[in-house]
């Protein structure tokens, strides 16, 4: 290479260093104007609904979240829904519920992002292993994101709301799904985003949520991984077995409980909100905001999926991801 061309070729590199470097700096910058701006430093608690136009314009359409108080004491689910109604209303019913050795399900082990063995038992066997009169290997959680509520369990559905029309009124659409979720202590959501406006409603025990708003985007690390299942065996221990001709899962392998930095030192520069939902309290989850969930044992909630609105705010956020994907740590 001639002396000219090795300069000209040098030359091209620190551009192309300062370039990637000054994308970087913008990155580590945006969560930070982001907390400057319209942030809160913890979830801010209200204590009762607002107006569909007053709750779209403080929450929704700044992306905030929120516990709400006073939002749905007159479901009759919140005196009724103990294991004793539950097995006389639903008892017999078969539903799917998700099992795994560690009560992590959708999430990554290793190299793989496995998710739970989905197992057909009657709502009374569920109850059986929560209450502890049998003895079971495995965590076991109903976690079936498919409007489980309304599909599996319609005869709940008297004890609660179909929708929250307030919700409805200020979004102008009703939910996408209605989900029931009943677990152990050890069933762990793993760290991830939803494209819904989440309403997340405890109605006995108490959900721990980790949050992270989409702006934290550039600090939160992916990778891709080969999808895999559990499968027990009859000796009770648990495989993972791969999902034959299926394309790698973007995941996140960090576990925001305890983060190993040294892997991902990008993380110590995200600022994580914790918050805990008690019975008879709402959470609203915006889209695209980061969560991992915990829970007391035998926690019951319902939630509501409203769609997200594709809009120019979804556009940045997908810039900001494509730019955090691309240039690498920080």
């Amino acid at each position: 290479m001639s002396i000219l061309k090795l300069k000209s070729f040098n030359g091209n590199v620190m551009a192309e260093n300062k370039t990637l470097d000054a994308v970087k700096k913008c990155l580590r910058d945006f969560p930070l104007e982001a907390r400057e701006l319209y942030l809160n430093k913890t979830v801010p608690c209200l204590e009762q609904p607002l107006s569909p136009l007053e709750f779209y314009r403080e929450w929704i359409g700044p992306n905030k979240p929120c516990v709400i108080r006073n939002a749905f004491g007159h479901w009759p689910a919140l005196s009724k829904w103990n294991p004793s109604h539950l097995r006389e209303v639903v008892g017999s019913k078969v539903i799917s519920v998700a099992v795994t050795p560690n009560g992590y399900a959708d999430a990554v082990n290793r190299d793989r992002f496995v998710m739970p063995e989905e197992r057909l038992m009657t709502f009374s066997s569920l109850l059986d292993v929560v209450e502890g009169k049998v003895e079971s290997r495995g965590v076991f959680y109903v976690q079936k994101q498919c409007s489980n509520l309304t599909e599996e369990l319609p005869e709940l559905t008297g004890d609660v709301e179909t929708h929250i029309p307030w919700m409805s009124e200020a979004l102008g659409k009703l939910p996408d799904a209605v989900n029931f979720w009943l677990g152990e202590a050890g069933a762990v959501t793993s760290m991830h985003k939803d494209h819904y406006e989440n309403l997340y409603c405890v109605i006995t025990g108490e959900k721990h949520f980790i949050l992270l708003p989409p702006s934290d985007r550039p600090f939160i690390p992916y990778e891709h991984y080969q999808p895999a299942v559990y499968r027990q065996r009859e000796d009770g221990d648990f495989d993972v077995v791969d999902v034959a001709d299926s394309d790698k899962v973007p995941w996140i392998p960090l576990d925001p409980l305890k983060p190993d930095l040294e892997l991902y030192p990008d993380y110590s520069l995200a600022r994580p909100l914790h918050v805990t939902v008690k019975a008879g309290e709402m959470l609203y989850l915006p889209s695209l905001w980061f969560h991992h969930v915990r829970q007391s044992h035998g926690c019951i909630a319902v939630n509501f999926w409203y769609d997200m609105e594709y809009d120019i705010k979804y556009n940045y956020f997908q810039l900001v991801e494509s730019l955090a994907g691309a240039v690498g740590p920080l």
